[in-house]
């Protein structure tokens, strides 16, 4: 039996979209402490009751939040380089602009709160390792890497954690300049070590 739905259902996800949306908005802007359901239904458009009908507690929220925006960029990555591997310089450019942009600033403040906050610390280090390890899978299948070689899956670790670098870099200070010459001599390392 095929589900119907209808104009309510539809309406539950636009609401929902537009919440998870504007926590992360609000979590990147405002942090943690600033970043209220309130606050949030407030930007969304939405009543406070109608954002916890969707999100009944604030880790729910923001957690919820920062991995719809997580999944909406790695589809967004694949999308760019739909017919595999591409050139080294633009898929190197392409994962550190995941690490310098709104997601990132939230995701920041999410992992800030987790290590103050007992409840929230357990949902973000499982989010934290299942989004890293979808945006290493992705990694290596836009750079062509073959991890039976020896030492290729730490080098591609070792991009992420340089963009990941790079985007702390780029939080308090515009850090364009310098990240395009960290970006032209990964993709000269990841020629070397990736053939």
């Amino acid at each position: 039996m095929v589900a119907v739905t209808g104009p309510k259902q539809a309406r539950s996800r636009v609401t929902r979209r537009h919440l998870l949306e504007a926590a992360v908005s609000c979590l990147a802007e405002h942090g943690w402490a600033g970043s209220t359901v309130s606050v949030v239904a407030e930007r969304a458009g939405v009543s406070r009751g109608a954002a916890q009908h969707h999100f009944p507690t604030r880790e729910d929220l923001f957690t919820a939040a920062v991995e719809y925006v997580a999944e909406e960029r790695s589809t967004a990555l694949r999308d760019l380089f739909h017919a595999g591997p591409a050139a080294r310089p633009a898929v190197v450019e392409a994962l550190v602009d995941l690490y310098t942009g709104a997601l990132f600033r939230a995701a920041l403040q999410l992992w800030v709160a987790a290590s103050n906050e007992e409840q929230l610390r357990p949902r973000v280090t499982e989010l934290e390792a299942r989004v890293g390890r979808e945006t290493h899978r992705i990694a290596v299948e836009l750079l062509g890497a073959d991890e039976s070689v020896p030492g290729v899956r730490e080098t591609v670790q070792g991009l992420l954690d340089m963009a990941r670098g790079l985007g702390l870099a780029n939080v308090l200070t515009d850090d364009t300049a310098r990240r395009a010459r960290v970006v032209a001599q990964w993709s000269r390392i990841l020629d070397a070590a990736l053939g």
